[in-house]
């Protein structure tokens, strides 16, 4: 009898008294190097050491995920700074919540060989995108840059098949495209390409993933307590590229190639140090931005747009 009550103590002593808290995450494409902050958090217990059980989920639809936390049906959801701003001005409740790519990537992909040696030339030209509504608002500032607009040109839809159009010569150039995947994918299939980057051209530097939330639903602590725990696994990845590449390839076959290896190298940079730190200026600075080139109806502030959880 005794026994059997020293066991059951002994069990009782060493099993969590409460269970962790649960969080849904919807990613803005399947896993990629993108994610790494996440995917590395997740292997190596930063959530768990934090009490957080999160389940990360890839949409059927890349458009769908702050459309899904809008409406109450996931906690987090990866998005872009320049859809955030759209979505919010539609009347979707969205606000973000911490950072996870701190710089542009999308650029405006053309064959390094080509005929396009500047945005300027791609008067009378074909340009694949394959998002509506942002990557045209992105591509039409790239063309006032350079004294054209989107009716000098003709926009194609190819269907998230970016590289393949632009090499099979479908279009002469797409938006949309990924510094850090689309250039290394052409590379590898021996076509070699140039980027024209979009705060090179036109538009101000903004967050290119964020995280973003319900406001009217949230939970800050838990999602301080995940953006604590990315921060961390951004340190350890940072600090232990090669480790840490083998953490985040361990978790699938289909990570295990040279396009998502040179991608992992090139996005390192990229990840943002402190997630849950805000710049107040740069929000601002893209939503007037967004309002003179008459994408948006009127200007919200930052506190309508952007929070950091921390300081609430």
């Amino acid at each position: 009898m005794k026994l059997t009550s020293l066991v059951a103590a002994l069990m009782l002593t060493a099993s969590p008294l409460l269970a962790a808290d649960k969080m849904t995450l919807l990613l803005d494409w399947f896993v990629n190097p993108d994610h790494g902050p996440i995917i590395v958090a997740q292997e190596k217990g930063y959530f768990a050491d934090l009490d957080l059980e999160v389940e990360i989920i890839a949409p059927a639809d890349p458009s769908d995920p702050p459309k899904l936390v809008a409406a109450g049906k996931a906690d987090l959801a990866i998005a872009y700074q320049p859809q955030l701003h759209l979505l919010i001005h539609e009347g979707l409740p969205l606000k973000r919540v911490g950072t996870l790519v701190a710089t542009p990537l999308n650029c405006l992909l053309v064959l390094e060989d080509g005929p396009i040696k500047s945005p300027a030339d791609l008067a009378g030209k074909k340009v694949g995108f394959s998002v509506g509504g942002v990557e045209e608002a992105v591509l039409g500032a790239i063309l006032r840059h350079n004294n054209l607009s989107l009716e000098d040109i003709e926009l194609v839809n190819v269907n998230w098949s970016l590289s393949p159009s632009l090499m099979s010569g479908q279009v002469d150039a797409v938006i949309g495209a990924y510094r850090n995947f689309e250039l290394n994918q052409m590379d590898i299939e021996g076509v070699k390409g140039t980027c024209f980057f979009v705060e090179e051209e036109g538009l101000p530097p903004y967050d290119e993933l964020i995280y973003v939330a319900n406001p009217d639903t949230m939970d800050q602590d838990k999602i301080a307590r995940f953006l604590a725990a990315t921060e961390k696994a951004t340190q350890y990845i940072v600090n232990h590229p090669e480790e840490s590449w083998k953490t985040f390839s361990g978790t699938s076959a289909e990570l295990q190639d040279e396009l998502n290896a040179r991608a992992w190298a090139d996005t390192i940079p990229r990840f943002a140090l402190r997630p849950t730190a805000m710049d107040v200026g740069r929000y601002a600075t893209f939503e007037s931005f967004l309002h003179a080139a008459g994408l948006i109806p009127s200007q919200n502030p930052v506190s309508a747009i952007a929070i950091d959880v921390t300081a609430q």
